[in-house]
Formats: C-alpha cells, sequence, structure tokens
C-alpha cells in the first residue's frame, strides 16, 4: 500500500508541474518611458486695459477697438482712443521645453454705473506657448482682444476678469 500511495503521490505532483509550466511559453522586452515635469505656476503681471474711448457722433455701429498682444491699439475712424493702454501679461513657469496649452475664454464687461450695459470682449490669447527654461524665471506672454462698439454704446467704465488656464500638452 506504501508503493502504490507513492506512486500515486509522484503522478500528481508530475500533473501540478505540468500546469505551472507552459509547453509554448515566450518572453518579449517591453520599453517603459515616464516623463517628470514641474508643476505649472501662472502669475498676472499686468492687467488689459483699453484705454479711454471717445465715441464720435452720428449714428453708426459695430466699431471694432482691437489691443494686440504686443499692445498696438487700433481704432477705427468713428472713435477717438487715449490714454495708456496695456496687454495683459502672465508669467507661467515650469519644465523647460514643455509645451503648454493656452487658455482664456471671452468675457462680458459690465458698465460699473448700469450692469445692464455690456460689452464683449474677445481674447487674443496664443494658443500654446513653450518653456524655455525650468524653474522660477518662467516665460512671459500677453494676450489682448477687441471690444466692439456703437453710437448708442452707453458710457461709463466697463469692467470684468477672465481666466486663464494653462495645461502641458
Amino acid at each position: 500500500m506504501g508503493l502504490r500511495l507513492a506512486n500515486i503521490a509522484a503522478a500528481a505532483a508530475a500533473s501540478a508541474a505540468a500546469l505551472v509550466a507552459p509547453a509554448n511559453a515566450a518572453t518579449v522586452e517591453a520599453k517603459v518611458k515616464a516623463t517628470v515635469v514641474k508643476p505649472l505656476v501662472i502669475r498676472s503681471i499686468q492687467d488689459l486695459d483699453f484705454g479711454t474711448v471717445v465715441l464720435g457722433p452720428g449714428t453708426w455701429s459695430g466699431a471694432t477697438i482691437n489691443l494686440s498682444r504686443t499692445g498696438v491699439l487700433s481704432c477705427p475712424v468713428s472713435v477717438t482712443c487715449s490714454g495708456a493702454t496695456q496687454a495683459a501679461t502672465y508669467n507661467i513657469a515650469g519644465s523647460n521645453h514643455q509645451t503648454v496649452v493656452i487658455s482664456a475664454p471671452d468675457i462680458v464687461l459690465v458698465n460699473q454705473r448700469d450692469p445692464r450695459s455690456t460689452l464683449t470682449l474677445v481674447v487674443d490669447s496664443p494658443a500654446t506657448v513653450t518653456l524655455t527654461n525650468s524653474g522660477v524665471q518662467g516665460l512671459d506672454f500677453s494676450i489682448g482682444g477687441s471690444i466692439s462698439v456703437d453710437s448708442t454704446t452707453s458710457d461709463g467704465d466697463y469692467a470684468g476678469t477672465f481666466d486663464v488656464t494653462a495645461d502641458y500638452q
């Protein structure tokens, strides 16, 4: 009986070994890559300012005032633009040579004396920027935009805020 029990145990062990090791095993190497980047830090350096817009006489509509990202202001003949103007400027810091997607949606500017009167700011921001250095120095970029007025636009200070979002591509 001892011999028979030993033969059964040996057969069971051989069967278990056959189940563990596949007959046609193959091995292949796979490459692994990970890119680690610093967190993005964005800060505002200066706000967007169109200066003073003086409406011209007569009846007219659709006069678009444009402030470029480089700070160049253009006004149509139906309005006079004056005062200090500036494009908005931001600084973004992160990892060197990384492309960053910039997003800044259009916003509504509200007349501070009459909230029913509004202007739409069509934001002009870069779609992407490429970081040229790592760390604290960062990279400056600017945002401009345009507003449209007509002869019936209410006078007053128009103000609003817009969100600028930056994310690695």
